[in-house]
């Protein structure tokens, strides 16, 4: 698995981001969150390899059912960048789709099962 530092941002630039990261294995999620929002997603990212360039202050933060991941979106576009996960929050993902230079339908990717991580009913 290589890794590089990729620079993203969201669709309106509000928020930039630099992530040292592989691009495979690339992930989807089964969960009631990301099977909605549909991302393809960096493998894991220990959180020392993820910065906020700019635009901290226009994150806001969405959580559900455990509350332990931490999802990040855009408050100006609605784009998710990147994640906390809620396997182990020191490690992160990021949204392949968020990355400069990156197509994320060159990609395959699997999916994990975080529906049997919730502790409620499709959630």
């Amino acid at each position: 698995m290589t890794t590089e530092t990729y620079k993203g941002s969201c669709h309106c630039g509000a928020v930039r981001f630099e992530v040292r990261t592989a691009l495979t294995p690339a992930g989807r999620c089964n969960c009631s969150l990301c099977r909605r929002k549909g991302a393809l997603m960096t493998p894991m990212i220990d959180v020392a390899d993820v910065k906020i360039v700019s635009g901290e202050e226009s994150l806001t933060l969405y959580q559900f059912n455990t509350r332990t991941a931490k999802h990040y979106f855009c408050k100006h576009c609605g784009i998710y960048p990147f994640h906390q996960t809620r396997k182990a929050p020191n490690l992160w993902r990021a949204n392949i789709g968020c990355l400069d230079g990156v197509d994320p339908y060159a990609l395959e990717a699997g999916v994990a099962d975080g529906a049997s991580l919730s502790v409620l009913e499709d959630a």
